[in-house]
């Protein structure tokens, strides 16, 4: 009996070791048919709205999750509401969308073309490509005041979009789709426009950088199932594109986007000096009725808007030596041009041309002196014939010295740290910084809350070393912008001097000079513009209830 109840069990046992061997078997092929079916012919879901409920509706649980992201403007009361520019924004989204979505395919085709052929891969494309009906949001915005010339603003940008896009690749004669779902970006950026510029958009420049840790989160659907969901792999994903924003972004690193070409409407600033020896002529022409010449000659850089520099006159010499030095401030060496032209004084009426010459800045190489004899010619039209004629040659020496561009860096950086050092250590910094000759550049960029007794027409007058300078004068404003900049080459830094700044109001017409009054001053130490190299500050006016004055000064060693 126990027998045949033994070997029914065997038997059973030997069926269903059977079934599951065959099981198996027909599951393998059945289970990778129907996942390739799935892998070729899978869709993506439909993007939908997400369900949006009002605040009044959640629980006090839900509130509490909602505290942190409370916007900017409630919490700092110096961050404004942006809610016209979420409206402005929300209206213009299906049209942004449109204009944005074809440069997203652009940008992204040569980037896809570098990938065809490795891997297998033979094209990647969009499917579909839309950024959804839900537009980003700004919790906030504040724009910082700053002596620079630029303009600063921060804000909160948070984006819980739904985009609606599916990539298509194709992998060994396969089709993989992948669509990118549940789209959220939170990040807090700094816009930077500079510098401003008179040229329509008015800046130069956009630069871009993020205050803090962005926020960025996403899921993948390949065959119907976010692979995100997979443990690890979303936090990984995560983590990996955190810290490749950061490494691109966070401040103090930005990301600059030019607007405007750097030559347009710019500023440029002063690279380097131009030494000018104006050695002698030879041959001039006969100009006087008693058959001589009474020569000058006159020096300037193209694109500058200062007075050109004289050497002196030599009377009834037609061969003159004079040996005159002169210094020139260079902003553009590569398109520069020195122009030299010699006059035939007179003293009564205009001055005669005798003859004038060009000489590109590009030419000369740096801390190379190099002499040069020039002919003079009547104009520069190379078609006039009167050029042919001989009107004798002048002889100059011309050496371009750049400016010591690493040691003002590292005077900045020694200044940094000068409250840590001692003394001693301080006047070895004033011996390097001592020695050698400069240009110190004083901009006067405006004031504001100047009002005189009688009449309000600022202009401000600057006093240094015997040399006084002006700006152009305003009518009829308290708070005038100048922006104009005067150069002062030294043969040495200031280092115990100060420079006096003097805002002055005239009553405008035939007799302004009868009526002249101050409007307040102030004195400047230029020992810290040497150590610093640069300052950029406004200025409590002496002798002013409420005035004030913005000025820049900058101090670049030559030599």
């Amino acid at each position: 009996m126990y027998g045949g109840l033994f070997r029914f069990v065997g038997e059973m046992g030997f069926f269903n070791t059977l079934l599951g061997i065959i099981g198996f078997g027909i599951g393998i092929p059945l289970g990778l048919f129907m996942g390739f079916f799935l892998f070729i012919f899978s869709k993506p879901d439909k993007v939908k709205d997400p369900m949006i409920r009002p605040i009044y509706e959640l629980d006090s649980d839900a509130l509490e999750e909602l505290i942190p992201e409370i916007p900017l403007w409630v919490k700092h009361p110096d961050f404004d509401r942006v809610d016209w520019f979420n409206k402005f924004l929300a209206a213009m989204w299906p049209y942004l969308d449109k204009a944005i979505c074809p440069s997203i395919r652009a940008m992204t085709k040569p980037i896809f073309a570098e990938y065809i052929g490795t891997f297998r891969i033979q094209s990647i494309e969009f499917e579909s490509l839309s950024l959804g009906t839900l537009p980003p949001k700004l919790y906030g915005f504040k724009v910082h005041e700053t002596d620079e010339n630029e303009l600063v603003m921060e804000t909160a940008i948070r984006w819980a979009g739904n985009p609606d896009v599916v990539l298509v690749l194709r992998l060994f004669s396969l089709q993989i789709r992948i669509q990118l779902i549940d789209l959220q970006i939170f990040a807090a950026p700094r816009i930077v426009l500079k510098p401003l510029v008179p040229a329509f958009p008015c800046f130069s420049n956009i630069v871009v950088s993020l205050l803090e840790k962005p926020h960025v989160d996403f899921g993948l659907k390949i065959l119907g199932g976010d692979i995100m969901s997979i443990p690890g792999l979303h936090q990984f994903v995560q983590e990996a594109i955190r810290k490749q924003v950061l490494n691109l972004y966070l401040w103090p690193r930005v990301f600059e986007i030019p607007i405007l070409d750097a030559s347009v409407g710019a500023t440029k600033k002063p690279v380097g000096i131009l030494h000018v020896n104006v050695v002698k002529a030879l041959r001039l022409s006969k100009m006087d009725l008693l058959g001589t010449s009474d020569p000058y000659v006159k020096l300037s850089l193209s694109g500058e808007r200062l007075p050109s520099k004289k050497t002196t006159i030599k009377m009834n010499n037609l061969n003159p030596v004079w040996n005159e030095k002169f210094k020139l401030v260079v902003k553009d060496p590569e398109s520069q041009v020195l122009r030299l032209r010699v006059y035939d004084w007179d003293k009564v009426g205009g001055h005669d041309r005798l003859g004038m010459q060009l000489v590109p800045l590009k030419v000369l190489a740096p801390h190379e002196k190099k002499e040069l004899t020039l002919d003079l010619i009547k104009n520069t039209d190379i078609n006039n014939h009167q050029n042919k004629k001989p009107r004798g040659q002048l002889v100059v020496e011309l050496t371009f010295t750049p400016f010591r561009v690493e040691s003002s860096k590292s005077s900045s950086q020694l200044d940094g740290c000068r409250s840590m050092v001692s003394q001693n250590e301080r006047d070895i910094h004033d011996d390097f910084v001592g020695g050698g000759a400069g240009l110190l550049l004083v901009k006067i960029q405006g004031a504001t809350s100047v009002e005189g007794k009688r009449h309000s027409n600022p202009y401000a007058v600057t006093h240094f070393r015997g040399e006084k300078k002006k700006t152009k004068m305003v009518k009829k404003c308290r708070d005038p912008v100048w922006n104009d900049d005067f150069q002062f080459m030294l043969e040495e830094p200031p280092l115990k001097e100060k420079i006096h700044i003097e805002l002055r109001s005239r009553r405008s017409g035939h007799f302004g000079f009868l009526s002249k009054e101050s409007l307040g001053h102030v004195e400047i130490n230029l020992i810290d513009v040497v150590h610093n190299g640069r300052i950029n500050q406004k200025y409590h006016l002496i002798n002013s209830r409420h005035g004030m004055i913005h000025v820049e000064i900058q101090w670049t060693q030559y030599a």
